[in-house]
């Protein structure tokens, strides 16, 4: 058989899983209307229309009735979007846009032909990293010696560096510090609402925290423990977030105790698949729906609480994700229903009259992270704590719910587009000249960190999580 003839062979599959995977009603919802255009970042750049989210329906459709194969330009369009959804809200039938978008990519990664190399790397991703905590936190290990060891500042102080691509040049410059291995396999399972010891040390706008504390019997003698809990919550720790931003899940843990909430963080649960629902790999996305929702489901908790936009979104489409699956959509249901991001659960719980926020005077802005905002509907919740910070000026950022061009692993796989992001975000940032821009998911943070890098301003400002920033503030506040 030709090259040719393999491929031909190739789209025809493609275009019949297209038939059988693509909801067609949900095709046929898109009424044209073009009220998308103005709030997809890809035709914001580009102003072509097939780099919008009308576009790309129009290309799905064409291969679902059979008018078009699906070649590399409609692969192309299907992988240049950032997959933000950024199109839903303002959509006026309420095309699940974000569905279609993971259906077509499922269908294209099923039946497309791999490359040794992309088989190896999807194999090593999907299958051997994320869903495994152990080979996670040996991955960070391996981060935490590159830079602890020395061989960081000798990689960059030779140019060895430059050996790498620019994208992981800029990525192991922006990484935070990470844990050791201790403190990454020996995590709190059960919190009660008091306030336990923390030890801060603010070095080079870096924030660590040292959880300690943790157990009832140690808990019953602390004079600020109250009577019964605000509320009874799960913390999802997710798995880049409890390895390389540990800290970040520890700040947040310590909010919500703060907040009044007993806290549980079932060591049984696993990534939550975002990644690779958004990368085609369904079935994967599938399994790991199930074993969080088996972590979950017995707690008798108020809320899953979670710090991570982009996880957040993931879990509450579990129900779409397992919606024909008979045994497991009910399940899914009733897990999704407790899904709230930390701010939300903060503001419930009376966190701002339980806690005194306090900061060096300082002008601050907000990031949205888009899945938190678009799929999750939280936007107002964010802003509400920083603006209730003493010592802080908060000005809202042109253009903050369009994407920054992160997108879990986009910025590695579509540079020249995340790059053109990150820069209109930047000249955004600097109209604004703050001294901290604060986001609420790790891949919006690094990518801010790295529009300030390119931007040649670390020596002006800062971007730093959500939960950083409150806990510092609180913890200011609880010292003046």
């Amino acid at each position: 058989m030709t090259r040719e003839a393999v491929k031909e062979k190739e789209r025809t599959a493609i275009q019949k899983a297209f038939q059988e995977s693509l909801d067609e009603d949900e095709l046929m919802n898109c009424m044209r209307c073009g009220f998308c255009l103005p709030a997809c970042p890809t035709y914001l750049e580009t102003k072509s229309e097939a780099a919008s989210p009308r576009g790309r329906i129009a290309l799905m459709k064409a291969v679902y009735d059979g008018k078009m194969l699906p070649d590399d330009d409609v692969q192309a369009q299907l992988d240049l979007c950032l997959g933000c959804r950024a199109c839903e809200p303002v959509c006026p039938s309420g095309v699940k846009y974000g569905h279609l978008l993971e259906q077509a990519r499922g269908a294209v990664t099923r039946n497309k032909k791999q490359s040794l190399k992309e088989k190896a790397v999807r194999r090593l991703a999907f299958k051997d990293l994320f869903p495994n905590k152990k080979r996670m936190r040996q991955v960070s290990g391996l981060i935490r010696l590159y830079q602890k060891s020395g061989l960081q500042k000798l990689a960059e102080g030779t140019g060895a560096i430059k050996l790498l691509p620019e994208g992981m040049r800029n990525m192991q410059h922006i990484l935070p510090p990470v844990v050791s291995a201790r403190l990454m396999k020996h995590r709190p399972e059960q919190l009660k609402h008091v306030v336990p010891h923390y030890q801060v040390s603010v070095s080079k706008g870096q924030r660590q925290y040292d959880l300690q504390a943790a157990t009832v019997e140690q808990e019953h003698m602390a004079s600020t423990q109250a009577s019964s809990p605000v509320k009874r919550v799960a913390f999802f720790a997710g798995c880049l977030m409890d390895t390389m931003f540990l800290t970040t899940n520890d700040a947040t843990m310590k909010l919500l105790q703060m907040a009044g909430c007993d806290v549980v963080n079932p060591q049984t649960q696993a990534c939550c698949g975002a990644l690779h629902g958004h990368s085609g790999e369904l079935a994967g996305a599938r399994d790991l729906a199930k074993r969080n929702i088996q972590a979950f489901e017995d707690l008798q908790v108020d809320a899953i609480v979670t710090n991570a936009g982009g996880c957040g979104a993931f879990l509450v489409d579990y129900d779409h994700l397992l919606k024909d699956e008979p045994e497991w959509a009910e399940r899914a249901k009733a897990f999704v229903e407790k899904i709230k991001d930390i701010s939300v659960v903060l503001l419930e719980s009376g966190f701002l009259d339980k806690v005194q926020l306090s900061l060096p005077s300082q002008k601050v802005t907000f990031q949205d992270s888009c899945h938190l905002r678009n799929v999750m509907k939280t936007s107002e919740a964010p802003r509400t704590l920083l603006k209730a910070i003493e010592g802080v000026e908060y000005h809202e950022l042109k253009e903050a719910g369009v994407c920054c061009g992160s997108a879990g692993i986009y910025n590695l796989l579509q540079e020249e587009m995340a790059n053109q992001l990150i820069d209109r975000k930047m000249r955004h940032v600097q109209a604004i000249q703050p001294q901290t821009i604060v986001t609420a998911n790790p891949g919006c943070l690094l990518q801010m960190k790295l529009g300030i890098t390119r931007a040649g301003l670390e020596d002006q400002m800062q971007a730093v999580h959500l939960a950083d920033f409150l806990l510092e503030a609180a913890e200011a506040g609880r010292g003046s």
